[in-house]
């Protein structure tokens, strides 16, 4: 298995390289009052790319900090109630019959 996950690793640089290769072409980019910017168009390419992943990774992390919480809330209710079980537990033992 370790293999097939390293052969696959080196086929996709292998794609990745070919395709950064290949698309080695000059871009310019004009920005708003006479900025541009020139740089293949890889560079564009993967800068976009890693821009999507950085947005999409905060889009998560808002749900993923309120499942937290929600995670955390229902741990304390559930100490709770297993500690009033056990109050309970001692409570009916102690008393005689």
């Amino acid at each position: 298995m370790r293999y097939l996950i390293w052969s696959l690793r080196a086929l996709l640089f292998l794609l990745l390289l070919g395709f950064a290769v290949k698309n080695d072409q000059p871009v310019v980019l004009h920005y708003f009052f006479g900025f541009e910017w020139q740089t293949s168009l890889v560079v564009v390419l993967l800068c976009f790319f890693t821009a999507g992943v950085v947005i999409g990774l905060l889009a998560m992390l808002a749900g993923m900090f309120r499942q937290r919480r929600e995670l955390a809330a229902v741990k304390r209710e559930l100490q709770m109630k297993n500690k009033l079980a056990e109050i309970d537990a001692q409570h009916s033992s102690a008393q005689p019959s």
